[in-house]
């Protein structure tokens, strides 16, 4: 099954997400889909694949990407051969948009991870980052996080340590893996 994992900025879906990496490094139930991005390495986030958008348009006109979408102002791209690992029965493990989810939905065996925190906690992250004004995160803040109707979705509170938050994540992909293996 491919794992959706969305959540609002400053939920450490990132941070979850690499303790979980490294808790299952070598488990082959599991892959951690590396995103395409047309940003640049360096400019921190995410271990992502940078595409300059020339390079993103081709692999996407080729159709090396089996998700694709444009958020702010940027294009992501997830592998085309996450199919293979979802065939083999692997949970293929991938930040997604939630504007993609009904597409992914419609194409695999789809679970979404909400990766999310208290209110009070998310504004202390996002300031603690330094990269928007006490306004933006005020305004990012009273976003709401929608998602499609229908989707088979679990929710993880990242409120404690990241220990705490990844031992859940970890719990909940363990969990995904042994329903995709009854499937």
């Amino acid at each position: 099954m491919l794992m959706a994992v969305v959540g609002p900025s400053g939920a450490g879906k990132d941070t979850l997400m690499a303790l979980a990496r490294a808790q299952l490094d070598g488990d082959p139930r599991f892959r951690f889909v590396q995103r395409a991005i047309t940003r640049p390495a360096a400019a921190g986030g995410e271990a992502h694949r940078a595409l300059d958008v020339p390079g993103f348009e081709a692999e996407r006109d080729a159709g090396r990407f089996a998700l694709w979408w444009n958020v702010h102002g940027l294009l992501y791209g997830i592998p085309r051969d996450i199919e293979a690992d979802i065939a083999a029965g692997r949970v293929a493990v991938a930040n997604l948009s939630r504007g993609v989810l009904a597409e992914a939905a419609a194409r695999y065996p789809l679970r979404v991870l909400v990766v999310t925190a208290p209110v009070p906690v998310l504004a202390a992250r996002l300031a603690a980052r330094g990269r928007e004004t006490a306004e933006d995160i005020a305004a990012r803040l009273q976003r709401e996080m929608t998602l499609a109707p229908g989707l088979d979705t679990v929710t993880v509170m990242n409120d404690a340590t990241p220990e705490d938050g990844a031992a859940r994540v970890v719990a909940e992909l363990t969990r995904a893996a042994e329903d995709a293996r009854r499937s």
